[in-house]
């Protein structure tokens, strides 16, 4: 059964590279064509794949809509909330998620810092969208057009003397951070916080979600929270491989 199983699945793969025949598929998985014949009869009634006019077989609708189902009922917080609790635990430092919804970066989710200076962020609430590490990082991945009427549009509040002040500015830090895949705020919300923050995937490669460490330099220079940064990709790459079902799951680091 469990040959049988494998065979089965073993067609969609080819599949998603075009449509095949039956040759072309008995050929790929080493079996006789009535082998083939039967295991594409199957995945057909269920939907997975569909015979087409010229007899060459390609993925069924229902497989379409059963990833997109799937991936709708994803909760990225939920499968990130125990990846960045480690990465606190690793760090000490307090932890956000964050994601990009109605032209608005909202947290979703946060690990408070072990140490008792504390950042005053809530989960649910937008952040300073034009200076935010996170908030670049989603931003960054919009598409051109989106990404610049955004810009164009937003106001540019001079939080500190670090902050971003008009449009081009930010448009040209968005094109860097979309360039290195990572990004930073050294005071440029409050004077005494620094971020640094990583972008979350899914299985397209557009950014779903961004996550990040923050601290007060009164506990962390940014030079030392800036060498975290390995640890901060390696720890949203691990959601991303797990949210887009590219690793099996496991813990972040070793």
């Amino acid at each position: 059964m469990s040959q049988t199983v494998d065979r089965a699945l073993s067609i969609l793969p080819l599949l998603a590279e075009g449509p095949a025949d039956l040759g072309q598929v008995a050929d790929r998985l080493g079996v006789h064509k009535s082998t083939a014949l039967r295991l594409l009869r199957t995945l057909h009634e269920h939907g997975l794949v569909y015979r087409q006019s010229d007899q060459r077989y390609r993925l069924g609708a229902r497989l379409f809509a059963l990833a997109q189902e799937a991936m709708e009922n994803l909760d990225i917080r939920e499968i990130a909330h125990p990846h960045l609790v480690r990465l606190n635990e690793q760090c000490g430092h307090t932890v956000h998620l964050a994601v990009y919804e109605e032209q608005e970066v909202l947290y979703i989710d946060k690990v408070e810092s072990r140490y008792p200076v504390r950042m005053y962020s809530r989960i649910g609430k937008p952040v300073a969208i034009t200076v935010a590490a996170v908030a670049k990082l989603l931003l960054a991945d919009l598409p051109e057009p989106e990404r610049r009427a955004l810009a164009e549009q937003l106001d540019y509040p001079l939080y500190t003397a670090r902050s971003t002040p008009h449009a081009e500015a930010f448009l040209k830090e968005l094109a860097t951070v979309r360039e290195q895949g990572w990004a930073t705020d050294l005071g440029g919300h409050e004077e005494s916080i620094n971020c640094v923050a990583a972008p979350v995937r899914g299985a397209d490669g557009r950014v779903v979600a961004a996550m990040s460490v923050s601290a007060p330099n009164v506990v962390v220079t940014a030079e030392e929270l800036l060498s975290l940064l390995p640890l901060v990709r390696r720890t949203a790459d691990a959601i991303s491989g797990e949210y887009s079902g590219r690793t099996p799951v496991k813990g972040t680091l070793a």
